[in-house]
């Protein structure tokens, strides 16, 4: 059974920082990339970041380019995004995906097989 488990969020100030994880299971781990999406109240989820775990490349999309790095753990099956210099408009629920390499692996959410639960990360102004 695949499970991605997101962890981490919270409650953060403006220009305060928070690391979600994402811990994966029941799949190939190098046959696949995770990525990082959001999805705010009455808004798209949108993707913001995603790494592939056969060769360690990553990509960035969105207001939070620059704000984010994305990491893997390889070992652990788990992949880490640091978010620095929140603000509020980062607001949202945060969700990591797998999604098949061989198929495609843009930050677009048709693109991505399993889906983690979701992890609330608030920021106050």
């Amino acid at each position: 059974e695949v499970q991605l488990v997101e962890s981490g969020g919270g409650l953060a100030q403006a220009g305060g920082s928070l690391r979600l994880s994402c811990a994966a299971s029941g799949f190939i781990w190098d046959d696949y990339a995770i990525g990082w999406f959001r999805q705010a109240p009455g808004k798209e989820r949108e993707g913001v970041a995603c790494i592939n775990n056969r060769d360690g490349s990553t990509y960035y999309r969105g207001l939070m380019k620059g704000r984010l790095t994305i990491s893997s753990d390889n070992a652990e099956k788990t992949v880490h995004l640091q978010m620095n210099n929140l603000n509020p408009e980062d607001t949202a629920v945060y969700y990591c995906a797998a999604a098949l390499l061989d198929t495609g692996w843009d930050l677009v959410p048709y693109e991505y097989n399993y889906w983690g639960q979701g992890t609330q990360v608030t920021v106050s102004s």
